[in-house]
C-alpha cells in the first residue's frame, strides 16, 4: 500500500491531467452523460438480437435426453469397473 501512495506522489503534471480527465468521463459516462453510446437503455439484449431468429425452446424431450445421457454415463462407469 505504501509503494502505491509513493508512485501517486510522484506523478507528473501529465499524468494529473490525464487521470483527472479519465475521472471526469468516467463519472459522465456513468451518469448517462455523453461518451460511447453501446446501444442504449432498458433493452433485453436477448430478445432484441437477431441471432435468437430461427431459434426454438427446449421440449419436453430434454429432460428424458438428460436421463438417457445420465444412464449411459453410469452403465459405462460400472461396465469400466465390474466388467
Amino acid at each position: 500500500m505504501a509503494l502505491f501512495v509513493n508512485q501517486n506522489e510522484n506523478q507528473t503534471d501529465l499524468q494529473k491531467r490525464i487521470a483527472a480527465d479519465l475521472r471526469e468521463k468516467a463519472i459522465k459516462n456513468s451518469a448517462g452523460e455523453g461518451g460511447a453510446d453501446f446501444g442504449g437503455g432498458e433493452t433485453d439484449l436477448v430478445e432484441d438480437s437477431s441471432y435468437i431468429e430461427g431459434t426454438k425452446e427446449t421440449t419436453s424431450l430434454a429432460f428424458v435426453w438428460l436421463l438417457l445421457f445420465v444412464a449411459v454415463v453410469i452403465a459405462i462407469i460400472f461396465l469400466c469397473i465390474f466388467g
